[in-house]
C-alpha cells in the first residue's frame, strides 16, 4: 500500500474517533450530574470536535475533500471509528469509563504521533497531547474519587469495565494498512500503542481498587475500522447531519 493511501486511512480513522465521541460527549450537555461535570464534558467534546476538524483539514491538504463534506455528507460504512465510541452515553459511570479509556489512548497515539513522517501531524499532535493530558487528568481524578467513594460507586465502575473493556480493545483495531504506515514510519503501531496504554492505564485503576478483566476474556471489538458499525451509529449520523443536508454552506 502506498504511503499516502496508508496515511489517508490512519487519518481517517482517528478523525472519525473524535467526530464521533465529540458528538457522544456533548449529549451530556445539560444533563450532567453536577454543573461542574456539565461544563467539563461540554468543553471536552468540544476539544475532540476541533481535533477532528484538525485532522480533515490534514486530509484536506492530501486531496480529500472539505471538512464539512467528509464529516457530514458520508454513508455509516464510510465512517471508520472503532465501535467503541459509537455507542450512547448511558449513565455517568459508562461515559466516564470510555473517556477515561479512550482518552488515555489517545493521549498516547498523540505523544507518539510527535515523531511521525507526516510533518502536519507530527506539528498538530505536538499541539494536541497538551489538550488531551487535561482530559486524562479529569478522568484520573473522577475514577479515584469513585473507585474509592463507597461500595456502589466502585460496584458501578467495576462493572462498567467488565461489560465493555472488549470495547475498548477495538480502538487498537489493525487494517491491511498496519504494516505500510509502520514502515513508512507514520506511527509505531497500535500495538506498541496498546502496550503503553495498559501501563498507563492500570496502575490509575489499582490505586482506585478497580482492575482489567483477566487477559483470557479479551475478546477486542472489531469491525468499526473496515466500516462495520452498530446499530447506534446511524440514528447519531442521520442526527449529526442534519443542519448540514438542510444548509451545505453551514459552517461548524
Amino acid at each position: 500500500m502506498s504511503y499516502d493511501s496508508a496515511l489517508k486511512n490512519f487519518l481517517y480513522r482517528m478523525a472519525d474517533d473524535h467526530l464521533i465521541l465529540g458528538h457522544r460527549n456533548s449529549e451530556w450537555t445539560g444533563l450532567g450530574p453536577m454543573l461542574e461535570e456539565d461544563l467539563a464534558f461540554s468543553n471536552m467534546a468540544q476539544d475532540k470536535l476541533g481535533q477532528s476538524l484538525a485532522l480533515y483539514e490534514i486530509l484536506q491538504s492530501l486531496g480529500e475533500q472539505h471538512p464539512d463534506t467528509v464529516a457530514f455528507t458520508r454513508k455509516v460504512a464510510e465512517y471508520h471509528c472503532c465501535q467503541y465510541v459509537e455507542y450512547p452515553i448511558g449513565e455517568y459511570d459508562y461515559s466516564l469509563i470510555r473517556h477515561f479509556l479512550f482518552d488515555h489512548a489517545a493521549y498516547l497515539r498523540f505523544e507518539m504521533l510527535t515523531q511521525s513522517s507526516c510533518e502536519p501531524l507530527a506539528k498538530l499532535a505536538a499541539k494536541v497531547k497538551g489538550e488531551i493530558k487535561y482530559h486524562v487528568m479529569h478522568a484520573n481524578i473522577w475514577i479515584d474519587k469513585l473507585g474509592n467513594g463507597n461500595e456502589e460507586s466502585h460496584r458501578r465502575l467495576q462493572t462498567v469495565i467488565d461489560n465493555n473493556f472488549n470495547l475498548a480493545l477495538g480502538i487498537f483495531e489493525t487494517g491491511e494498512d498496519e504494516s505500510a504506515i509502520i514502515n513508512e514510519k507514520i506511527f509505531d503501531g497500535e500495538q506498541v500503542l496498546m502496550e503503553k496504554w495498559l501501563s498507563s492505564i492500570e496502575p490509575v485503576l489499582a490505586k482506585a481498587n478497580l482492575k482489567l478483566p483477566p487477559r483470557i476474556e479479551w475478546n477486542p471489538a472489531v469491525g468499526g475500522r473496515k466500516g462495520n458499525h452498530t446499530v447506534h451509529l446511524q440514528p447519531l449520523l442521520t442526527e449529526m447531519q442534519e443542519v448540514f443536508s438542510i444548509d451545505p454552506n453551514a459552517e461548524w
